[in-house]
């Protein structure tokens, strides 16, 4: 235990997902040791994120203006929209160049173990966006885990009844992976997701 301000910056940098006692401690005595300026940069970016950055009203993915970069552009395909979880999805869609379309960004998966349910992602607004007819395919992207499996199965049966089509993303072997390694799930993925082969 520390004195005051450095014992509270440890404890504010413990709340941060994926830190923990020893790494939060870690990066309070490296802000403690850092040159002056590059912890008033590192305040004022925090700072600036807070007052400028919103989500996109219309996908829920950040943005610095009331729409984000994808709603915004109009060579995008306003007929499949492909579901997320978080707005890092996003971006790593977007590093694929494959997809065209729009996203829907759901601020989450459902997690009974942690109190989330449909009623705590934006699912109702999704349905909203489907309301028009305009959208002929959703792409479920969410995380190949239990949570994302759960709201995966939870959207499917949602949306086909409104009369879109509902897509999952495949899953299975990772390209320059070796079967050996390759968990029971992951490998059982792989076959139901085989491509035939067209010569």
């Amino acid at each position: 235990m520390y004195e005051g301000p450095v014992q509270d910056l440890i404890d504010e940098l413990g709340r941060l997902p994926g830190i923990g006692p020893k790494s939060a401690q870690r990066l309070a005595f490296h802000i403690l040791a850092a040159d002056p300026d590059d912890v008033m940069r590192l305040a004022d970016v925090l700072k600036l994120v807070k007052d400028t950055v919103r989500f996109c009203e219309i996908c829920f993915n950040v943005s610095e203006e009331a729409q984000c970069r994808v709603c915004r552009d109009p060579r995008r395909d306003l007929a499949t929209i492909c579901v997320v979880e978080e707005s890092k999805d996003v971006v790593a869609v977007e590093r694929t160049r494959e997809f065209r379309g729009r996203y829907h960004v759901l601020g989450g998966a459902i997690s009974p173990i942690d109190g989330i349910g449909p009623a705590d992602l934006k699912v109702r607004e999704l349905c909203l966006r489907l309301a028009d007819g305009t959208v002929t395919e959703v792409i479920l992207a969410t995380d190949p885990n239990l949570e994302g499996e759960a709201t995966a199965t939870y959207l499917s049966r949602l949306l086909l009844p409104l009369g879109v089509r509902v897509s999952r993303l495949a899953s299975g072997l990772p390209v320059g992976g070796d079967l050996e390694y390759a968990d029971e799930v992951t490998l059982g993925r792989a076959f139901e997701g085989r491509r035939f082969v067209e010569v």
